[in-house]
């Protein structure tokens, strides 16, 4: 009997070595996720409430209430970041005026989205990344501009992150360039980040990710009364909302249903975000948003971007929209109080770890292609180099069909590669890999010959 039970501890022993993964961290991504402070983000978020109200349509002359003073602010916070970028970080208010549209404008509104952006070291790597919250906040009725909406919570969450990630990333170079940015008018209709998307899509730009952060800091659920800091969701939309018609017949054909660019950047979020981040599980959210809502990353799908939304996991509607009051012994409003900073650290840190993995990365692979030439057992891809970015090697990706996440993962040197898994019953993808072992978004391969 002895002699039998060491043979299945060690058989387990065995197993389990076998499953172990190693985790292996970039160095300067380690750095920077390990510096995100959370006195810093208590502080952006004070700051932020002692607007007294954040409404889009609140004062914009004012200097110490209101959205005005509050996008100023947050333009100052840049600017002191820019400092220290040896004059890569370059700050503005990006403003434009919105008419009254009878619904949630009644009055000409100057809309101004704060945006910071630190330019890329490698002059032909065009790629552009997006990280957002929005400023503004809001109580009950969306149209009551004078009233205390601290929006400590929505968006001072999002916003603070936003600020602390331009704080700790403007310290350090990265191949790609990455926009930090409080876009306004968002409770008015998503009208910043909307301004923000049309201009990009008129200006071509190379938009190669977008991260929208909204709400990223309370642990806790009304009603069902649950409380977690230990997993974030990720909002990524299935079918592609640009240009649908177009790619709906080659998405049928081919099964990729569950493999639309922002559906790919949700799993780069989760790999890298729980590759860095300790004690947080990423949860793929397989909607663009949450039930028959919508955020920051929406106009930025329509306009054809891959865009997710970053948010925490349990959402208490006592302390979001709500005018500030107690009744029957329940405090309602979005305040500091019933905020978590170790959970906004954390998820902070998820954002500066996706960001910097991918500014820091190669371009993707170009011209990926999955040969069908023949039948076959086996897979056989093919791609070319991608544009700019030093390149060490590649990851082809596999995972059966109903996985939501990436399960093997085959190194090679070379721009091909033929496995033994049936193109039949596996997805596949091919990222770059750099130097320094960054990866770039993954890109399902298109039909060979």
């Amino acid at each position: 009997m002895k002699k039998i039970y060491a043979a299945l501890l060690l058989t387990s022993i065995g197993l389990s070595v076998q499953a172990q993964t190693i985790v292996n961290r970039n160095a300067d991504i380690d750095k920077m996720v390990k510096a995100v402070n959370q006195d810093s983000l208590k502080l952006y978020i004070s700051k932020m409430v002692a607007f007294g109200t954040r409404n889009t349509l609140s004062d914009i002359k004012s200097k110490s209430k209101g959205i005005g003073a509050a996008r100023n602010w947050v333009v100052s916070k840049f600017a002191q970041f820019a400092k220290q970028s040896d004059g890569r970080l370059t700050t503005f208010l990006d403003t434009t005026t919105f008419k009254p549209d009878g619904k949630r404008l009644d009055q000409p509104t100057l809309l101004g989205n704060a945006v910071a952006i630190l330019k890329g070291t490698d002059e032909n790597d065009k790629r552009v990344y997006v990280v957002s919250g929005h400023l503004d906040s809001r109580v009950t009725d969306v149209m009551n501009r004078t009233s205390d909406a601290p929006g400590a919570n929505d968006d001072g969450s999002g916003v603070a992150g936003v600020i602390e990630a331009a704080r700790i990333m403007s310290r350090f170079k990265f191949s790609a360039t990455i926009i930090f940015v409080a876009v306004s008018g968002e409770e008015q209709s998503l009208l910043g980040s909307g301004f923000m998307a049309a201009k990009a899509k008129k200006e071509n730009w190379n938009i190669d990710a977008m991260l929208n952060n909204d709400m990223i800091g309370s642990n806790n659920s009304s009603e069902t009364q649950i409380i977690d800091n230990t997993r974030l969701r990720v909002f990524s939309e299935g079918l592609p909302s640009y240009d649908l018609d177009k790619n709906a017949k080659s998405i049928r054909q081919f099964g990729l249903e569950n493999d639309g660019k922002s559906r790919q950047l949700a799993r780069y979020v989760k790999e890298i975000g729980e590759r860095y981040v300790d004690q947080l599980e990423v949860k793929l959210i397989y909607r663009n948003d949450r039930f028959l809502r919508g955020g920051d990353h929406t106009p930025f799908v329509e306009n054809g971007f891959t865009a997710v939304r970053i948010t925490e996991m349990n959402e208490n509607f006592e302390h979001q929209h709500q005018d500030l009051r107690t009744e029957k012994g329940v405090r309602f409003g979005d305040l500091q109080e019933f905020m978590d900073f170790e959970y906004l650290r954390k998820n902070t840190g998820v954002n500066i770890a996706v960001l910097a993995n991918l500014a820091k990365a190669p371009a993707a692979p170009t011209e990926v292609k999955i040969d069908v030439k023949n039948l076959s057992n086996s897979s056989y891809l093919y791609w070319k180099v991608p544009i700019t970015g030093s390149v060490k090697g590649y990851y082809v990706l596999m995972r059966e069909t109903s996985s939501p996440v990436w399960e093997k993962k085959f190194y090679t040197t070379a721009t091909e590669l033929r496995i033994p898994y049936s193109k039949d019953n596996y997805l596949f993808a091919v990222q770059s890999v750099g130097n320094e072992n960054n990866e770039s978004l993954p890109i399902v391969p298109g039909i060979g010959r």
